[in-house]
């Protein structure tokens, strides 16, 4: 238990908190709570008249006395946000009357509606449309399920032992797993005994190079594995689902002080973190209401872990030692009072029924020097808090001997207090939405239990077999039960007995509840493609898989300690807090502007202006510099224009990169999108990338600004519908503009990831085989698609084709844009997925090359990426009377461009068409209607000159005034002499 104050306000939107009073309204759903059960069984029901007056009697003394030393409300009633308060804040004036009183029975975390999301979103994908009416959706088993698993460490921990012994039912279903960390550890060779191959980051600062994309979900099990949910932030991989498992309440502890110390920047951050998410899983439901305030819908509880029960052996040896500490001798009788781990308004009133009820047995403990030996711990609450003096006072007034009644708070070691005990006793009568911590920690350890008969316990708790339970309405009969269990002032056999058998149902409690959570979990969240098997219902899980944790692959490790949970995330925390401060001043120390975001809106704005300023030059240049010949056909005229392009471009600047290149008879160009890839791109200046997207493009590097080249890629939808093949597009579209090697290639970054990429010797083998033309006109390809990761049968072409696409291959874009674009851009459904998928058709288009390469009568020769020896496949003699070589000529293919490009120039169809904007348009008749549009320009200049000399001929001339004559030699000289004689006569 934690306390549940934080400054930051909680969203009326979550869904989180649910009430079940309906008629209190604008007010915090926190704080939505009726008269409570137990108060209305407080009027109602027949109470024992001594216990009544007994209460009534406490309830008005502290009404008068004790009014400042009460707890108040866990929650502050206010108009404005609601916020959460200290854990023992407030007064008794909340405490009116007693119906007034509330004992948390509303204060509950229902995340239900998030499995109802998911629910209602799988049905509404599965609903027939328009368009799968047409065709029936398949779905294939071609692989298994992928699930990933991230920790931070694979050291010995009790986490470890939930997810071994979860993943091995999970596989059982039919799931394939793999296990990623940033740190190595013993728990590896455990892993690795279960066929579930293994993956670690030594250097967490060094870049985390998977592809996601491999997976059909990931589970994210620790605070400290942050670096991992960083990566699946960034494109391409902000689609894969996200679960993501915290464990403690130090990060809401630290979000709070984050808040009061005004670092917004830092808590933004986190609340992206938490966005990113598609499920947060807690252990147990007070979590989700300390993290409430960035609850975005996605909240998740799987109770149950084997924690309690780790290492209990050593632990139960250090009972003697415990009772020590705390200044209690061995032959004291402890019993701890514990209860729920919420704290609300009627929680004092509880303790005070409960030490009523354990008064009798004050007498069976005779006081030696006004001293008892049974002592009793109320352990509840903060240690810093008030409420220590309210027990005190509760214990004076119901006359107990000075000293025997005591109060710890939670966080001064629960286990230890409990681990010093004879006998717990649950004073909590709210009714829990799963098994109580505090009785589950107490079972683990061999210490008798008494409880009420709660439905949550009694689902786990059988009365005198494992534990004790009392009725909830009738707590006098706690009294007797004591009595039963210590008659004489110390515990019977039967005690003893019971408290055995409870440890024995502790060690392996809600193993089958937890391994059905996450199996129902992830059935909801993950969205398998066409080609993945449905995983098995987790009835078919044989029975023992889910009755125990596997403790016998952790036996090496039972006596072993491990390190605290909430003291590693907090180590983990401070270095983040501290790398993040020093990044922050890096970055707000070297930015002078005041507005990044306006500066970014100013630059998009000059590069707009300058793409449009270029594309209208370009357009002029094209048109002024296509000069008539006489002689000569269409291909030399086209092949004439592109060589002045060429020409033109020579002119600029080249970067490095591109003079590396120069000279090469081969680049390959690497498709990507988004942050996430860069650390799968080459370097060198045999590749070069192009970037999809303008903003996620690579810094410092000479890549091509995809969607400047090709218009159609502004528009996210066919940017994500095309995927890699719009890079083919806007590489096509003019283009000897930007490719200037003989031969051209195309390497996928997912290839890189899977290992499959050129090695330097496979490079140079490749480059000679090109120089050389061993092979002639040639495909080369060193990526083989019966190495795909989705056809681990190996299938052939159409059959995988048809895996991957629902069972409905087809092959032309244009064709799948005009009959799919409408309902697919509204709902984002396609006949080629079982759900809404924004990629679509881009799995049809990753196989069009194939197509293309076998019916074009092309040799086909595989590169092998690591040795770079050379196989021919499908052999030209193989393939001879199987290939559509009509359909995919040079002149078909050419004829069949110009045909649309005429219908597209000429027609100008209305209606919404896709070719047109792949590329450019050109054909036979723009030539003529350019050669003409010219002719009549040169014969406008012509006639514009002519008509300027006509005006100019023709235009009123003034006559001469007079001419000027020049002097001859004589008048010059004379008129100097005259000038001389004037001087002199002066003079």
């Amino acid at each position: 238990m934690g306390s549940l104050e934080s400054g930051l306000p909680l969203k009326r939107d979550g869904g989180l908190f649910r009430s079940s009073s309906a008629g209190k309204t604008e007010r915090n759903l926190f704080l939505q709570k009726p008269r409570s059960r137990f108060s209305r069984f407080f009027f109602l029901k027949k109470l024992d008249y001594l216990l009544w007056i007994c209460t009534v009697a406490v309830f008005l003394f502290f009404v008068v006395v004790f009014q400042m030393f009460l707890p108040g409300s866990v929650i502050e009633k206010s108009e404005g946000s609601p916020t959460y308060l200290d854990l023992l804040s407030g007064d008794f004036a909340y405490l009116k009357q007693i119906g007034g009183l509330d004992f948390g029975e509303d204060v509950q975390f229902k995340p239900s509606h998030l499995l109802e999301k998911f629910q209602t979103e799988a049905q509404r994908e599965l609903h027939p449309s328009s368009m799968a009416n047409k065709t029936q959706l398949q779905r294939f088993a071609n692989r298994k399920p992928q699930l990933a698993l991230v920790f931070s460490d694979l050291l010995v921990e009790p986490q470890q032992l939930l997810m071994v012994t979860v993943a091995t039912a999970l596989q059982e279903m039919g799931y394939s797993i793999q296990v990623y960390s940033l740190e190595d550890g013993p728990v590896h060779n455990i892993w690795k005994s279960m066929g579930v191959p293994v993956a670690t980051f030594k250097d967490e600062k060094t870049n985390i190079m998977v592809d996601w994309l491999n997976y059909d979900g990931i589970i994210v099990n620790s605070l400290e594995a942050k670096e991992f949910i960083s990566s699946l932030m960034q494109e391409p991989f902000k689609s894969v689902p996200l679960i993501w498992t915290i464990r403690d309440s130090t990060l809401a502890i630290r979000l709070r002080q984050y808040d009061s110390s005004g670092q917004t920047d830092l808590i933004e951050n986190w609340k992206k973190v938490f966005n990113r998410a598609s499920v947060i899983l807690f252990p147990n439901h007070v979590l989700p209401m300390m993290y409430a305030a960035f609850d975005a819908g996605n909240y998740y509880v799987v109770p149950g872990s084997p924690a309690e029960a780790w290492g209990l052996d050593a632990t139960n040896t250090l009972s003697n030692e415990n009772r020590m500490r705390m200044g209690y001798r061995s032959d004291d009788t402890v019993i701890v009072v514990a209860g729920s781990q919420f704290l609300y308004r009627g929680l004092w009133l509880e303790h005070a029924l409960v030490l009523q009820a354990l008064l009798p047995i004050c007498s069976t403990f005779p006081l030696e020097n006004n001293s008892s030996s049974l002592k009793i711990i109320v352990l509840s609450g903060n240690s810093n808090s008030n409420y220590s003096m309210a027990v005190e006072a509760i214990a004076a007034k119901l006359n107990y001997p000075s000293g025997v009644v005591k109060h710890k708070g939670v966080d001064e070691d629960a286990s230890t207090v409990i681990n010093a005990a004879d006998l717990v006793i649950y004073g909590s009568f709210n009714e829990e939405q799963s098994f109580p911590e505090v009785i589950m920690k107490a079972m683990s350890m061999a210490k008798p239990v008494i409880a009420p008969d709660l439905a949550m316990i009694k689902k786990y708790v059988d009365d005198r077999v494992n534990g004790f339970l009392f009725p909830k309405d009738k707590i006098k009969d706690l009294t007797g039960i004591l009595l039963q269990l210590m008659p004489t002032g110390i515990l019977s056999p039967l005690v003893h007995e019971v408290a055995s058998k409870g440890k024995i149902t502790a060690k392996n409690l809600m193993v089958s509840e937890t391994i059905q959570s996450y199996a129902l979990l992830l059935q909801n969240v993950l969205k398998l493609p066409s080609e993945v098997m449905r995983p098995r219902a987790v009835t078919e899980i044989p029975p023992i898989l889910k009755v125990e944790w596997r403790w016998r692959l952790f036996q090496p490790f039972f006596n072993s300690t491990y390190e605290d949970r909430a003291l590693k995330s907090s180590r983990f925390l401070d270095s983040y807090e501290e790398l993040w401060n020093h990044t922050h001043m890096e970055v707000s120390g070297s930015t002078g502007g005041p507005d990044d975001s306006f500066i970014y809106e100013i630059w998009v704005d000059q590069k707009t202006e300058q793409i449009l300023h270029s594309r209208k030059r370009r357009e002029e240049e094209e048109l002024k510099d296509r000069t008539d010949q006489p002689r000569g056909t269409w291909e030399e005229v086209y092949r004439s224009a592109r060589r002045a392009d060429r020409v033109k471009n020579d002119l600029r600047e080249r970067d490095e990169g591109e003079l590396e290149r120069t000279g090469q008879p081969l680049c390959i160009y690497e498709p990507y999108f988004g942050e996430g890839t860069w650390s799968f791109l080459h370097s060198q200046s045999l590749y070069r990338g192009i970037g999809l997207s303008t903003k996620g493009r690579r810094p410092m590097t000479d890549d091509i600004d995809a969607p400047a080249r090709l218009q159609l890629l502004n528009d996210p939808y066919y940017r994500d519908t095309l995927n890699e093949y719009g890079a083919f597009f806007a590489i096509a579209n003019r283009f000897d503009r930007v490719h200037k090697n003989a031969w051209i290639g195309f390497h996928s970054w997912r290839a890189t990831a899977r290992k499959a990429s050129l090695s330097k010797v496979s490079e140079n083998a490749l480059l000679d085989a090109i120089q050389s033309r061993k092979y002639g006109d040639t495909l080369f390809f060193w990526v083989r698609m019966d190495t795909d990761p989705r056809n681990h049968i190996q299938q052939d072409f159409w059959s995988f084709c048809d895996a991957i696409n629902a069972g409905n291959c087809k092959m032309f874009v244009d064709a799948l844009d005009a009959e799919m674009y409408d309902e697919h851009r509204q709902s984002g459904r396609c006949f080629l997925s079982l759900y809404k998928d924004k990629h679509c058709y881009s799995r049809i288009l990753e196989l069009l090359v194939n197509v293309w390469a076998y019916h074009s009568a092309r040799h086909m020769v595989y590169v092998n990426p690591e040795t770079g020896v050379m196989h021919e496949q499908h052999s030209m003699q193989s393939r001879r009377g199987k290939m559509w070589t009509k359909w995919f000529s040079f002149a078909t293919l050419k004829s069949m461009d110009e045909e649309l490009a005429e219908e597209a120039d000429s027609d100008h169809p209305s209606k919404r068409w896709l070719w047109p904007s792949t590329g450019e348009i050109f054909w036979q008749g723009m030539y003529e209607k350019e050669r003409s549009m010219r002719n009549q320009q040169k014969e406008k200049r012509k006639q514009q000159s002519k008509d300027k000399l006509r005006r100019m001929k023709g235009r009123h001339r003034q006559k001469v005034l007079g001419k000027y004559r020049k002097p001859s030699p004589e008048e010059m000289a004379t008129m100097e002499n005259s000038t001389m004689l004037n001087r002199s006569r002066k003079l």
